[in-house]
């Protein structure tokens, strides 16, 4: 049970880890590295389409040109193309609504992180723990994030970053829970365990 409170808490500092390296990265001027910009002609340009061809479709996220029709196939061969994320509404670029929530969803995801990460702590050393932390969370955004511009023929500057961000926010978590918040290893060198020569005996 005391275990269990441990792991818990460790998934609380490791949701706030993931928080404060998300903000870090996304919510200060380090996050414009992900971004290219257009001059504001030109934004309000394709503001001005969208507003007049998405709308009345709503919120979501289009693939222009619309390839599954012989027509829009043949005009997202020629390009060019674009996977735009699309909001009907807008919203004020200093709004914090979305702070409350996501701040819930971090602490959500670390406490799954050090749940699954107990499971694995009664034989296994902090090195191995470790070095399970840094392979799964690289594993892990390698194939969510990075893969996504070999796969859709995105540009690699977002994705790269967001790979770098979410990669680092998952390992320092880990690497904090696998530390102080994991129950202690059932040997923690390897002198610890018993001689070879006593197990066969008992």
């Amino acid at each position: 049970m005391l275990s269990t409170g441990r792991t818990l808490i460790g998934g609380i500092v490791a949701g706030i880890i993931l928080f404060v390296v998300g903000f870090v990265f996304w919510a200060t001027p380090l996050g414009e590295f992900a971004y290219k910009t257009a001059g504001d002609p030109q934004s309000a340009a394709v503001q001005l389409s969208m507003a007049q061809n998405l709308t009345q479709t709503g919120t979501g996220a289009y693939i222009i040109p619309n390839m599954t029709t012989p027509q829009g196939g043949a005009a997202y061969s020629r390009g060019p193309i674009a996977v735009v994320h699309y909001n009907t509404s807008g919203y004020s670029p200093d709004d914090m609504s979305m702070i409350l929530p996501g701040f819930v969803m971090a602490i959500v995801s670390g406490i799954l992180l050090a749940l699954g990460l107990a499971v694995l702590s009664g034989t296994r050393r902090y090195g191995e723990r470790a070095r399970l932390v840094i392979f799964v969370s690289v594993g892990i955004t390698l194939w969510t994030i990075l893969a996504q511009p070999v796969f859709n023929h995105f540009g690699w500057g977002y994705w790269v970053y967001s790979f770098i961000a979410e990669t680092t926010g998952l390992i320092l978590a880990g690497l904090v829970v696998t530390r102080w918040f994991l129950p202690a290893p059932a040997f923690r060198r390897d002198d610890d365990a018993p001689p070879a020569e006593t197990r066969a005996e008992a």
